[in-house]
């Protein structure tokens, strides 16, 4: 590690998660982009779903190492990996437990979707490509986990752009 991010202030260390996040998701953005004008939408889709799969794997995984996350660790360890995904830095989320066994995260401010707005494009139809990410994020974490959509771009945005529910069964 670069001696001048070991001597950071906690300030400084902040503001450098919260820049890496988002040229993270700017880099997502833009190989979407890239992809989608070399080869259409559809491929590009499918592209971009098979990356996330890929991706929310190894991030479970890294979570769940550098944060000492159980093995089966059930709804509890999902719902704290949730705070350290890499947008987390930039969204605003929350979860909500409908019961033991039921577990709900929704993404309540995206900045892919503001940027979207922002720049008067439609929304982002990202819900093929968060089925399978979310669901690969939660079965890293605990292969008992199962997930489904509540809600997810094109479809209608409530007071949340996407909802996520995670049960178990014990």
């Amino acid at each position: 590690m670069v001696e001048k991010i070991k001597n950071l202030s906690r300030e400084d260390l902040l503001k450098l998660v919260e820049v890496y996040a988002k040229n993270w998701l700017a880099h997502d953005g833009c190989w979407f982009l890239s992809a989608e004008e070399t080869h259409g939408m559809e491929t590009a889709m499918d592209l971009d779903t098979k990356s996330w799969e890929k991706f929310a794997e190894i991030e479970a995984k890294r979570i769940k190492k550098e944060f000492n996350l159980p093995e089966n660790g059930g709804l509890k360890a999902l719902e704290e990996a949730f705070n350290y995904r890499l947008y987390a830095a930039i969204n605003e989320q929350k979860t909500e437990w409908l019961d033991e066994n039921t577990l709900v995260f929704k993404m309540v401010k995206c900045r892919v979707q503001a940027a979207r707005h922002r720049k008067g494009l439609p929304l982002f139809p990202c819900k093929s490509v968060g089925i399978v990410e979310f669901s690969t994020f939660a079965k890293t974490i605990d292969a008992r986990i199962k997930t489904e959509v509540i809600s997810c771009p094109p479809d209608a945005v409530k007071d949340f752009y996407c909802g996520w529910k995670f049960t178990i069964e014990e």
